[in-house]
């Protein structure tokens, strides 16, 4: 491994979560730190920070939480789900919406540019909706790795089609045998779809086993009948 690549042990993170400051965003070593449990985010006016909270947000494939009025929606069919059919489009929607909302957003320039080459390889992903007319109103995006989704942002221009995007995507990563999807920090959002707090410790653990399993990469597509998206409500 190039030494220069190399994170300090996670265990030296602060109470914040923050591990490390300055590098780049380069494909290897985006690629590393995530093989670590590791991530970016920061802000227009700072350095590059890294970061490996504790406890951390996780979800459990087979423990998604759809409610009654969500799991409607899903047999309404109000939204068309895709896999990774425009990527950039929804990396753009994630950045823009908070801007446009007054938020600061951490989809800065050269962030967008490290997760499109992240998706030109094969790694990151996105699930996009598309109302009855065909306008892209939700989605998400995130990296996969070995059988670990690391979820990174998600929008919505619609009520619900974020929300749907994440069901279709948990469906499949369910079908597909993955182990974790990682949500990062607490949200009461999806802490109510049925993600828990996990120690870092055992997250670690987790992905360390995950990581022995070949990565599958993109582009993806989904394999489950539209059906089988409300098969399943807690």
């Amino acid at each position: 491994m190039d030494r220069s690549l190399q994170f300090p042990p996670v265990e030296f993170a602060d109470k914040s979560g923050l591990l490390a400051v300055g590098g780049d965003l380069s494909l290897p070593r985006l690629l590393l730190a995530y093989k670590e449990g590791i991530f970016p985010w920061y802000g227009e006016d700072d350095p590059i920070l890294w970061w490996s909270p504790e406890p951390r947000l996780v979800l459990f494939p087979d423990a998604l939480h759809v409610s009654k009025s969500l799991d409607k929606r899903l047999r309404r069919k109000d939204f068309s789900v895709t896999m990774d059919r425009d990527f950039a489009g929804v990396l753009k929607a994630c950045a823009t919406i908070r801007t446009e909302q007054g938020e600061e957003t951490w989809l800065l320039p050269e962030m967008i540019r490290a997760y499109q080459k992240l998706h030109e390889a094969g790694y990151a992903h996105s699930v996009e909706t598309r109302d009855r007319e065909g306008q892209l109103c939700g989605g998400l995006y995130g990296v996969s790795l070995g059988r670990v989704f690391f979820g990174e942002s998600m929008f919505a221009r619609v009520s619900d089609a974020s929300k749907v995007a994440l069901v279709h995507l948990v469906r499949q990563l369910d079908a597909w045998g993955f182990d974790l999807i990682d949500c990062q920090v607490q949200t009461d959002h999806l802490m109510r779809m049925g993600a828990v707090t996990m120690g870092r410790r055992r997250f670690l653990s987790i992905l360390k086993e995950s990581l022995k399993h070949p990565t599958l990469k993109g582009p993806w597509r989904p394999d489950l009948e539209p059906d089988s998206m409300h098969r399943k409500r807690a």
